[in-house]
C-alpha cells in the first residue's frame, strides 16, 4: 500500500507540472502501387491541474492508510 501511495503522489505532482501530453499520429491515407500518401496529425491529451492535486491527495491517503496497518 505504501508503494502505491508514493507512486500516486509522484504521478499527481507530475500531472500538476505537465498539464498534457503531445504526440504525433501517422495515418496511411492512400497506397497506389509504390506510391504512398501519409498524413501526420498532432494530438494533445490534456487534463486540468486540479486532477493532479486530487491524485496526489489520494496518494497521501493511501500512504497514511498503509502506515496505520
Amino acid at each position: 500500500m505504501k508503494v502505491l501511495g508514493i507512486i500516486l503522489i509522484a504521478v499527481g505532482i507530475l500531472m500538476m507540472v505537465f498539464t498534457g501530453i503531445n504526440f504525433q499520429k501517422k495515418e496511411n491515407v492512400a497506397k497506389i502501387g509504390p506510391l504512398e500518401i501519409n498524413k501526420k496529425e498532432n494530438k494533445h491529451v490534456g487534463w486540468p491541474v486540479y486532477a493532479g492535486g486530487l491524485v496526489a491527495i489520494v496518494g497521501i491517503g493511501v500512504t497514511i492508510a498503509g502506515w496505520k496497518k
